[in-house]
């Protein structure tokens, strides 16, 4: 059944993430790792050096620099920044809270804090995901009527449809196109175009004022927009910057506009992935049906089945405790058909039985041939009278 279907699909799902997770960590792996080998070569050659040019303990060293780090966690860095938790700052805070992206360059030190953000959380974060739901709603909505006139335009032009709005030959396409919607690669492809022109014009903004490469600008967006948030790179941490008010309400625009177009392609990705995933359970479903049709057909001799043979056998315990038969090698039948392919495979037998029982009821039964009584064969009921029928006429050939 349908219960079925969507475990099916489940766990189908979930073998493909865990794969796609492999295959990433492994690609990961062999990229970065060598990189991060090197690093801390570099670092433990320095901290070496530092240590002997100015005869300091090493261990002392390593407990100053986990003083450090634990003042990075507090907001504090070697380069002067903005105030962390002014009214700006808190409000690029919860800015990142309830958009899940959580750069974790900001995060709270107090127990009160972090109670509160617990609750503050809960809440903001559901509703903004809300937000992003109902504006994507609204944003196919407008894709579909965009792309709704330029179809029926295009269709006036072919002549399939009046220009005045006049019924006429067009009134079939007419109708079709009331329940008419844009495939989900048109909107994909759409929303693509939208986070791509975003972020390229994002990025433009981002490498002069933050002084990043474009490339690292571009990996930024799509961190940021798709609310996965590392925190490597953060824009607007510096104290000043040249038009700050324009720039930080540029960087709010851009932020709120990727997030909600990446968040609508991610959805619409996903539509495209179960479309695939049911692509895939359907193949794999109609090779197992081939398979055991052939099984049946093979092994079943004197199996009762339906007018239509089943795709799915739906077998109990008690079916599958019929053993096979040591005399002649052929298993007794222990399935069953249902009653809508009963009736289905005896539509004839059926009307024949019925005939016959108004035929009795009203006292007119059908007089049987003085053949059929000299050959001993009954009337009989249906599918039997059929038989009986058939049996008579043969015998009387000889």
């Amino acid at each position: 059944g349908r219960l079925n279907a969507d475990n099916a699909r489940f766990l189908l799902l979930a073998v493909l993430i865990v794969l796609y997770m492999l295959c990433g960590a492994a690609v990961f792996s062999a990229i970065e790792l060598p990189t991060e080998r090197e690093a801390k070569e570099r670092w433990e050659e320095r901290l070496e050096n530092f240590t002997r040019r100015h005869n300091l303990s090493r261990a002392e060293l390593r407990h100053f620099l986990r003083e450090y780090e634990e003042a990075s966690v507090a907001g504090i860095r070697v380069d002067d920044i903005r105030p962390r938790w002014d009214f700006t700052g808190a409000f690029y805070f919860v800015g990142t809270v309830v958009s899940t992206i959580g750069f974790g360059m900001t995060t709270p030190a107090t127990i009160g804090g972090k109670i509160f953000l617990i609750f503050y959380g809960l809440i903001g974060c559901a509703g903004t995901i809300l937000f992003f739901n109902l504006f994507l709603e609204r944003l196919i909505t407008v894709i579909a009527y965009v792309m709704k006139s330029c179809h029926e335009r295009q269709l006036r032009r072919k002549g399939v449809l009046p220009h005045n709005g006049r019924r006429g030959s067009g009134t079939s396409e007419a109708d079709s196109l009331a329940g008419w919607k844009p495939s989900v690669y048109y909107v994909m492809l759409i929303l693509c175009v939208a986070s791509l022109i975003i972020s390229c014009c994002a990025s433009a903004m981002y490498t002069p004022i933050e002084g990043w490469s474009y490339f690292d600008s571009l990996y930024f967006c799509f961190v940021a927009f798709s609310t996965i948030g590392f925190g490597d790179l953060v824009s607007s941490q510096n104290i000043r910057y040249e038009s700050q008010g324009l720039y930080r309400f540029g960087n709010f625009v851009f932020i709120l506009m990727g997030v909600c177009c990446i968040y609508s392609l991610f959805n619409v990705i996903s539509i495209v992935i179960k479309q695939s995933i049911n692509w895939i359970l359907k193949k794999f479903a109609c090779k197992c049906c081939h398979r055991c049709q052939r099984r049946l057909f093979r092994s079943r001799r004197n199996v009762v089945m339906p007018g239509n043979v089943r795709s799915r056998r739906n077998i109990s315990i008690e079916t599958d405790a019929v053993n096979e038969s040591d005399t002649d090698g052929r298993r007794l039948s222990g399935e069953m058909i249902s009653m809508k392919d009963f009736l289905a495979s005896n539509k004839v037998s059926l009307a024949i039985m019925q005939k016959q029982l108004s035929e009795t009821a009203n006292g007119y039964p059908r007089q049987m041939s003085s053949n059929s009584k000299q050959n001993g064969f009954s009337g009989g009921v249906g599918a039997l009278a059929i038989m009986n029928n058939r049996l008579a006429e043969t015998s009387v050939d000889r």
